[in-house]
């Protein structure tokens, strides 16, 4: 897919955390984020400035232990942390396709353990530390997807 690709360097947890912000800005109802990299890589950082782009008031903790967490701002929404599950993801043990149906934006942390479970069209951001840095690959799986990538790479640019 043309334009269904972008590489970036964030160079602090502020650059991670406004590189979230534009995705919120951006973000329309049904819109789905998939985070994936290693502990430490700024899955949560970049979470957080999502949920401040869609103008939910801070602190956003990873609900690392409570799974999902539920927001209101400019949209409903969904950030689920999916690190402490184990073995096969079960969407009817978790209330998944309760908590992500709607008019809301779904982030999810650990995106990886959904398995078959996430919609085709997600914008897919994987992180990675790079010395201080991060290494930042987002990619759109479908139409809503690229448009909201193509949003958030429209802002940077400015």
């Amino acid at each position: 897919m043309a334009g269904g690709l972008w590489r970036l360097r964030t160079r602090s947890a502020e650059e991670t955390a406004a590189l979230g912000r534009r995705l919120g800005l951006a973000a329309q109802p049904g819109d789905m984020l998939l985070l994936q990299g290693p502990v430490g890589a700024g899955k949560t950082v970049l979470a957080s400035g999502i949920l401040e782009g869609l103008g939910v008031p801070g602190p956003h903790p990873s609900p690392t232990f409570t799974l999902l967490r539920t927001y209101r701002g400019r949209l409903p929404a969904v950030h689920a942390d999916l690190y402490r599950l184990e073995g096969r993801f079960d969407p009817d043990e978790l209330g998944w396709e309760d908590a992500v149906a709607g008019e809301g934006v779904t982030i999810v942390e650990w995106a990886d353990r959904l398995g078959g479970h996430a919609p085709a069209d997600a914008l897919h951001i994987r992180l990675e530390p790079a010395g201080a840095a991060r290494s930042v690959a987002c990619r759109a799986g479908g139409p809503s997807a690229a448009r909201l990538l193509a949003a958030a790479r429209g802002a940077a640019a400015r």
